[in-house]
């Protein structure tokens, strides 16, 4: 049985994630990672309310991906439950992430807490066949977009991680909008900087695993706690924004996970089309084909 870790799962596109994937692929077990326990235990039994028959095939992770401690006991759970050998995972989706706060705060969550992750679980992952997948959001190209061409370079084409972890101190240490737009980085918005950054993790990701599939995309624009206040800012509901329903949202990461036609290290959009890092491609519109 194929078994796959969604972290950030007890809530909006992580529960529609790992809905879909019990809908749709009977074969697969899936660990619902959740920071609190509670909450994650509280989603699995609105899963299983309305399809009872799921309960083997859906199980609790707590794991917290800011915290070093959380995210090896969770691999260690897995491995102590599941085995080492054959490799107890066939995919890990890295949808944890927030939208607002202090940059630290969300650097830790939607770049670092990717890498704590991988760095946990890659070991557990099917050496020849396994999968992640990092839902970011278009919020990352278009960041790009507005930065100088030198940032643009090295945003999409990182050299390796201890340069991209020394960039994210860099940035933590520049205050206020202008800092930022000096060093070429617009005005420093936290969560595209960050969604930016884990585009940029993803290719240095594929570098450093390269039996492994391993991609980037966005979900959309869909309506969960992390984007409802700008909703509420707007004096609208999401519906007059076009914010789509989370289930919406499990399309790219679907194709991503099932597909035979994925590469590695590339990024998608919500509509499973391959599209750059440097720019912001509307669903729908032709697919990004350069290397």
């Amino acid at each position: 049985m194929q078994r796959i870790l969604v972290t950030g799962a007890n809530k909006g596109i992580g529960l529609a994630i790992v809905e879909a994937i019990l809908a749709q692929h009977g074969g697969v077990q899936v660990l619902l990672g959740s920071r609190d326990r509670a909450r994650g235990e509280a989603a699995r039994q609105s899963l299983l309310s309305a399809r009872a028959e799921w309960a083997e095939r859906l199980q609790v992770l707590e794991l917290d991906v800011t915290s070093d401690a959380s995210v090896e006991q969770a691999a260690r759970s897995v491995a102590e439950q599941f085995g080492r050998s054959p490799a107890p995972l066939s995919a890990l989706v890295n949808n944890a992430g927030i939208g607002r706060g202090a940059l630290r705060d969300v650097l830790s969550v939607n770049v670092l807490g990717i890498r704590r992750t991988c760095d946990a679980f890659i070991p557990l992952l099917d050496p020849s066949a396994g999968r992640i997948v990092n839902v970011t959001s278009a919020a990352g190209p278009s960041f790009v977009a507005q930065c100088s061409p030198e940032q643009q370079r090295f945003l999409t084409h990182p050299p390796d991680w201890a340069r991209l972890r020394a960039f994210l101190d860099e940035c933590l240490a520049l205050e206020g909008p202008a800092a930022f737009a000096a060093r070429g980085l617009a005005s420093g918005d936290s969560y595209g900087l960050s969604k930016a950054c884990a585009n940029a993790l993803t290719l240095l990701l594929t570098r450093e695993h390269p039996s492994l599939r391993i991609n980037a995309c966005t979900p959309g624009f869909i309506d969960t706690d992390l984007t409802r206040h700008y909703a509420t800012s707007q004096g609208k509901s999401p519906e007059q924004l076009g914010m789509k329903p989370p289930r919406a949202g499990t399309v790219a990461p679907l194709h991503l996970l099932f597909s035979e036609d994925v590469g590695s290290g590339r990024y998608y959009g919500s509509d499973a089309q391959r599209s750059p890092l440097d720019r912001y491609r509307a669903p729908g519109s032709a697919p990004y084909t350069e290397p």
